[in-house]
């Protein structure tokens, strides 16, 4: 059976598929006897502690702060916790369920970054390749700083950019590419007055609008969220020649089993199962509004909607070193790329009040990495080598090598996420934590 790389290729060169070979039989030798010489060193969780998670989200919805949830944590490939709380939607009352579908928002990033690699893994695009080779518009990409003007007022001025933004910078987010809601007011205000979501707009569209707004910084120099993965998403289209979902469905959904994740729901009973948000969450809702009123825009960054039984595969699978179930998604080397910090000491990238990975976690491509404590007191929770990411709709999920495991927590909520999430974090790690 082939690879995904392989039929992304369709052939590959004889002595490169020897090396993928032999990393790969490396990899797999490696893992095996990892799994046969370390399970028995690796903390279970304790029982007692994981019903804290259970009376956490009963006392949650109880009070009316979420109107439901799911939450899955899994070890050693099996369930060790996994419970529905409350209701997808309190206009219906349907309860929650692990197939009750959640809008992903930002948590589409991995997936999307994960869709790109496998084009790099196949030699189909390069980390180093400039954006303006497939957006030309992207060739003349000018930086806006602030700049005082004779009345004492100030205004943008655009400089050139230093060197071109390339696949690297958007896989990072190092691009300089911003959102409207995030850095100084003047590029905020120029994200908000160019139209940039107005009218209708796909991928290729949007793509040529936001190449023609100023960069926040210069390309490489700064950690800055924004719609990079957007711009990565068209890219994807234009290589492998498919819309961003076709090539998604194809390589990554369908082989993984993870029928309920597209960018539009299909079906009567599909839209049954999508979760709302309460109808004082005004922030989500109208995100979702908006969203939902685009379905030409397959979003890159933030349009996947999702189940936790879908997710968990795909978390899975990150878990496996991009191996699920025999099949082989990524080489052990774009594997190891996606999951390395690339913004750490000596990388000339920048850090601020918008770094969202937080203490203690540099960013690979697509995926925050733990790296070290951190600078707080105590230490976050946590392990080493961990990976997470999560969402403005309170979707969150971390992949955590050194137990063996995953989490996942999917919900509707921006009111409360920014609550809920680190509380959701401790209680999981708590439940791991060996007794002294």
């Amino acid at each position: 059976m082939k690879t995904r790389t392989q039929q992304i290729l369709h052939c590959t060169a004889v002595s490169r598929a020897g090396r993928l070979l032999a990393a790969t039989l490396s990899l797999a030798i490696w893992t095996n006897a990892a799994a046969a010489g370390q399970a028995a060193n690796i903390p279970a969780p304790s029982p007692d502690k994981l019903e804290r998670i259970t009376e956490f989200f009963n006392n949650e919805v109880a009070t009316g702060k979420l109107p439901g949830a799911v939450v899955l944590i899994q070890q050693h490939g099996k369930p060790v916790y996994l419970k529905c709380f409350g209701v997808q939607d309190v206009a219906t009352k349907i309860p929650m369920t692990p197939d009750t579908i959640f809008a992903l928002h930002s948590m589409t990033k991995p997936i999307t970054s994960v869709a790109a690699m496998m084009l790099i893994d196949a030699g189909k695009l390069s980390l180093a390749d400039p954006v303006s080779k497939f957006i030309p518009g992207f060739s003349d990409a000018k930086v806006g700083v602030g700049s005082g003007t004779p009345d004492g007022e100030s205004a943008l001025k655009l400089v050139p950019a230093d060197r071109p933004v390339t696949i690297m910078d958007l896989l990072r987010h190092t691009s300089g590419i911003t959102y409207d809601y995030i850095g100084g007011k003047l590029i905020m205000k120029a994200y908000s007055e160019s139209g940039l979501f107005n009218e209708q707009y796909n991928n290729e569209v949007f793509a040529d609008r936001i190449a023609k707004l100023p960069l926040a910084r210069q390309p490489g120099t700064l950690w800055r969220y924004g719609h990079s993965t957007d711009v990565l998403g068209r890219i994807i289209e234009i290589v492998s020649g498919q819309t961003l979902y076709q090539f998604e469905r194809q390589y990554i959904f369908e082989p993984l089993g993870m029928a309920s994740t597209k960018f539009v729901l299909e079906s009567s009973d599909e839209r049954a199962r999508m979760a709302e948000p309460l109808p004082s969450d005004t922030i989500l809702k109208l995100a979702e509004a908006q969203r939902r009123a685009h379905p030409e825009w397959e979003s890159g960054g933030g349009g996947l909607v999702s189940s936790l039984t879908d997710y968990a595969r795909f978390a899975q699978m990150v878990l496996g070193g991009g191996q699920f179930d025999g099949e082989r998604y990524l080489s052990p080397a774009a594997f190891k790329a996606m999951t390395s910090d690339h913004i750490g000491p000596g990388s000339g990238v920048a850090r601020d009040y918008y770094y969202f990975p937080g203490d203690g976690f540099g960013y690979g491509y697509g995926f925050a990495v733990r790296t070290d404590p951190g600078n707080a007191k105590p230490p976050p929770p946590g392990s080493i080598g961990e990976l997470k990411w999560d969402s403005g709709s309170g979707t969150y999920f971390g992949v955590d090598p050194k137990l063996d495991m995953i989490y996942i927590l999917l919900e509707q909520t921006q009111n409360e996420r920014g609550r809920i999430t680190p509380a959701f974090r401790k209680l999981v790690y708590d439940a791991f934590a060996t007794d002294k």
